[in-house]
């Protein structure tokens, strides 16, 4: 038997339309201005490589969905898929793909506010507009949004699937469940969790549905074992994601840094404290639909902080609808004055934090870091092709790849490029520098400030100056953007920097 719950007022097929070009509209238009970015360390490593493979092999070529230009890995093939019909149809280029993960991410917002919609039981909306408006303006959906990468995809599906859950609509729950496991494996929490609560429910011929996802898993996993000869598609990935993060040290520091992102982050404690005194003084969360939902974030948290090499927030982003929709109701809990002001504090907090680092070391992608790193990279690969396009550079992942690859967006044609592992003393010392023509070093993370070093267990990556006084050459041009930096070191005996044209000489200052 189905718990009773309110039912909020459903929305016409037209009034649907209307809310999707509205949240597309405002997607595309505050992303304008980044659709043309070169592609960022995931995308480079991983995705776009992927998709590729499937586009020149082929959609109908079982092979072509195996990765064989990159690693391939668990990942399933779905987010690769769709960007390779994207290209077919558009041309395989940056912006192409910026687009077709904006309409993804247009259509998950309206999903959000749908979810939110439901789970508030608003039949006005107002409520739901604002845990909207709360997703849009946070960096992780805003930086993500533009990203070939599954996390904002795998959000999109696993808000389609918990919604029909909340609505009845088990079928289309599962159906959404399968969609969700062919994009992401993660995403098999999601019909895990439907299909353990239906279960408590006695609902067995219901939770039976939520089958058909591991099915579908199962047969992709299968497929990559048969083809690579190991389940995950490769060992180092199983060991470095499955099995290193186990240590207790490491499960502990990771568990806090997801609540502390989920709870305090980005202006987030004003939400938690809201949530708590809601949950105090009201009923609001005692219902079904939000125990379900606890269950599900409690779910993605224990899962991401067990698995996982790269304890990345962006792991996080399927669950964050369910998280603004709770400070949405926590906040409207609140007296006229306070709501308002809190509500505004948060908005305001989130669309800072965009452009605002954390004073700790963060994943450039949790918020438009990222830009920055692309951008000068971009800059870097520019004054590279003018100084001499056939220049032998060595350099660091991933500026390696991205010289060397003109469909990632940074060259016109591929340059030769050796891979330099680190900017560490000993591997500087080890290189045959009379044999390097040119050196790019660079920046790969946002320094933590010297003040906050002394309380943590912080190895901070080489400074510029470091490098400098390692490598025997001349610096020929600097590039610099909010703390991150590109220096470009020029052989004497390859080119003189002092005989570098004036234009190219100067190209450095980018800030």
């Amino acid at each position: 038997m189905v718990p009773a719950a309110g039912k909020s007022r459903p929305i016409r097929p037209g009034a649907l339309v209307v809310l999707f070009l509205l949240f597309a509209f405002i997607v595309f238009s505050s992303h304008l201005s980044l659709v043309r970015l070169p592609y960022y360390w995931d995308e480079v490593g991983q995705f776009i490589p992927a998709a590729l493979d499937i586009l020149h092999g082929g959609a109908l070529h079982p092979g072509a969905w195996i990765p064989h230009s990159t690693l391939p890995n668990i990942h399933p093939p779905a987010v690769m898929g769709y960007l390779a019909a994207a290209w077919s149809v558009a041309g395989c280029h940056p912006a192409v793909t910026r687009c077709a993960m904006l309409l993804l991410a247009s259509f998950a917002l309206l999903a959000a506010f749908l979810l939110a919609r439901e789970i508030l039981r608003d039949s006005g909306g107002r409520r739901a507009l604002l845990a909207a408006g709360l997703l849009f303006l946070s960096p992780l959906y805003f930086a993500q949004a533009m990203l070939a990468q599954l996390d904002a995809p795998a959000m999109l599906l696993s808000t389609l699937a918990f919604l029909f859950f909340l609505q009845e609509r088990i079928r289309l729950s599962a159906a959404a469940c399968v969609a969700l496991v062919l994009v992401k494996e993660t995403g098999i929490v999601v019909p895990l969790v439907c299909a353990a609560w239906l279960a408590y429910e006695r609902r067995w011929r219901h939770a039976a549905l939520y089958l058909a996802p591991g099915l579908a898993l199962s047969a992709w996993v299968a497929a990559l074992a048969l083809s690579t000869g190991h389940w995950s598609g490769n060992a180092d990935f199983a060991r470095y994601n499955l099995y290193e993060p186990l240590h207790p040290v490491r499960l502990a520091a990771t568990l806090l840094r997801r609540l502390y992102f989920l709870l305090f982050a980005n202006f987030h404690w004003v939400g938690t404290v809201a949530v708590v005194l809601a949950w105090r003084r009201s009923r609001v969360f005692h219902t079904r639909a939000w125990r379900v939902a606890g269950l599900l974030v409690a779910a993605h948290v224990v899962t991401f902080t067990l698995l996982g090499g790269a304890v990345l927030e962006r792991y996080l982003l399927p669950v964050m609808p369910i998280v603004y929709a709770a400070i949405a109701a926590g906040l409207s809990l609140l007296g006229r004055v306070p709501k308002v002001a809190c509500a505004l504090v948060l908005l305001a907090g989130l669309a800072a934090s965009n452009f605002i680092n954390p004073p700790y070391p963060f994943t450039l992608e949790d918020n438009l870091a990222f830009t920055d790193f692309v951008r000068l990279h971009a800059a870097a690969a520019n004054y590279l092709e003018r100084l001499d396009p056939g220049a032998r550079v060595h350099t660091l992942w991933p500026l390696t790849a991205e010289l060397s690859h003109p469909e990632f967006g940074f060259v016109e044609r591929g340059m030769d490029v050796r891979l330099v592992p680190n900017l560490a003393a000993p591997t500087l010392q080890a290189i045959d520098w009379p044999a390097v023509q040119v050196l790019v070093a660079f920046s790969r993370d946002v320094p933590l400030p010297k003040l906050l070093q002394r309380f943590v267990a912080y190895v901070p990556a080489a400074t510029r100056e470091e490098v400098r006084d390692r490598v025997p050459f001349p610096a020929a041009a600097h590039f610099e953007r909010h703390g991150q930096w590109v220096d470009v070191y020029v052989n004497p005996q390859y080119v003189n920097p002092q005989y570098v044209k004036p234009e190219l000489r100067g190209a450095g200052a980018v800030r």
